[in-house]
């Protein structure tokens, strides 16, 4: 925590956040990272909605606990974005994926948007948007 007599004074730097934490850490594939982290977010959720026991959770999802344990405290780098869809479609959800085209001429987004669940008020409509380039082109697969 930053100690407010500092604030104004030249001892302390003030930097806008870009959105994006991993990025601002200066972590490699920033954007495919932090796409994942929504994913493993989502997949969190289910569980705890579902009121699934870790060892219960990982058997549903063909993971071995330890492995559960460690993807939902966010040691994902290994499971790509395709492995993480298809764990959520082992939790009984569906995954849509939308090609539309970008009418403002902008550069193209990935975006993920969760369905709300009960009980879990930040679990959707929450719209991410990532940079289509550095997502597709981030990250193992």
């Amino acid at each position: 925590m930053v100690d407010p007599r500092l604030i104004g004074t030249d001892n302390v730097k003030i930097e806008r956040a870009s959105g994006n934490v991993f990025a601002d850490l200066g972590v490699v594939n920033a954007e495919s990272h932090l796409l994942k982290a929504d994913l493993v977010s989502q997949i969190d959720i289910i569980i705890r909605k579902r009121g699934l026991r870790r060892i219960e959770a990982a058997k549903v999802l063909g993971l071995s606990q330890p492995n559960l344990s460690r993807l939902l405290a966010g040691s994902f780098q290994d499971f790509s974005m395709e492995r993480l869809l298809r764990l959520l479609t082992k939790l009984g959800h569906d995954v849509k994926i939308v090609i539309r085209e970008v009418r403002s001429g902008r550069p193209g987004k990935v975006t993920v948007v969760a369905q709300p669940q009960a009980g879990f008020p930040n679990s959707g409509p929450s719209t991410v948007n990532r940079s289509a380039d550095s997502a597709a082109h981030g990250g193992r697969n």
